[in-house]
């Protein structure tokens, strides 16, 4: 019980700590709202109208496929409902933007075209446009990140947590293992594995997340041969708690702090990696929206095609701003030095 009021009392002293960087506080509200943002896309940038209301009955596109029979349309398979022919009481209600991320603008003359009313950023070298891409893009940014963050923290902590507890032969002989992966060229060989399989969101997620633990372990491990031998731990051992109950409830959320504090870097680290790849040609298969496939598109076209590299670096450059300044947030929040 006292243990809990510690604990609880000490999770209120970081999370004031961390409204108190101002900053940090207004990155995380950004970064809640791009989050949001992008999970309801469709609702915001599609061809499809978010409702439709067409003789009598009312539709879905953006959140149902119907059949082109049920419009009366019998000579293709895809429905325009741009050209969608209304009746009086036919009425339609669309996105703030009317481009989905795959369709091309047939009206422009060339592509890559400037930014217009039509396409505020321009579009990309296939006619598509480039907020719409952008915004689309961010979905799988901010998932494959915190995906890998994610694998990557359980598998760091459940290892370093072995190596660290019982320490031994088990530890000498895993930090051997760990030391050994170390030096291997990650990266490297991260391109020659996605070169090999067929590179999606989830292939990418499980093969970048086969080193990426070892980091994590090194802190896990140090907080683990710290806080095994402390007084709370041997209380614990000496009433006969088991060594699953004395990891998970006495030394574990003791030996996070370190986990926390880096994890906003880390999720930034993740989504600069996806856009390497991605501008690389060895991230997500094409025609996936990506941030890093349209820097790769600026690369070829950067004599013409300003806003191609102007409007990605800049999506890239905020979110990892507020991504940092939330780990600065984080980072002095749990730190025991500060007032």
């Amino acid at each position: 019980m006292i243990e809990h009021f510690i604990q609880n009392e000490l999770t209120r002293k970081r999370w004031r700590r961390f409204k108190n960087r101002k900053l940090a506080v207004i990155s995380s509200i950004a970064i809640l709202a791009m989050i949001v943002t992008t999970f309801i896309a469709p609702m915001l940038a599609n061809s499809k109208p978010i409702y439709l209301s067409y003789q009598g009955n009312s539709y879905f596109p953006v959140l149902v496929t119907y059949n082109p029979v049920d419009f009366g349309i019998t000579d293709t398979l895809v429905i325009d409902y741009r050209n969608l022919e209304l009746g009086e009481d036919d009425f339609a209600v669309w996105p703030i933007i009317k481009w989905d991320p795959f369709e091309s603008n047939i009206e422009v003359d060339s592509y890559p075209s400037p930014p217009t009313t039509t396409n505020l950023m321009g579009t990309d070298d296939r006619g598509r446009d480039v907020f719409t891409r952008i915004l689309y893009g961010f979905k799988y940014s901010i998932l494959y990140a915190v995906l890998v963050w994610s694998i990557t923290t359980v598998v760091g902590i459940i290892l370093g947590g072995i190596m660290g507890y019982f320490g031994g032969k088990i530890d000498f002989f895993g930090q051997r293992l760990v030391e050994i992966l170390s030096t291997v060229p990650q990266f490297f060989l991260l391109i020659i594995l996605i070169s090999i399989f067929t590179p999606t969101l989830a292939m990418l997620v499980v093969i970048s997340s086969v080193f990426s633990w070892i980091p994590i372990s090194y802190y896990v491990r140090g907080e683990f041969l710290k806080n095994r031998k402390r007084e709370f731990v041997e209380a614990a051992r000496a009433m006969g708690a088991s060594t699953t109950r004395i990891i998970g409830r006495h030394i574990l959320p003791n030996s996070l702090t370190p986990v926390i504090t880096f994890a906003p870097f880390a999720i930034t680290a993740n989504i600069v990696g996806l856009a390497s790849l991605d501008f690389l040609g060895f991230g997500l298969e094409i025609p996936t929206p990506s941030w890093g496939e349209l820097l790769s598109q600026a690369h070829k076209n950067f004599t013409i095609a300003w806003w191609l590299a102007v409007f990605p670096s800049l999506s890239l450059f905020f979110t990892l701003t507020f991504m940092n300044l939330i780990g600065e947030g984080v980072r002095d929040a749990m730190d025991p030095k500060m007032v």
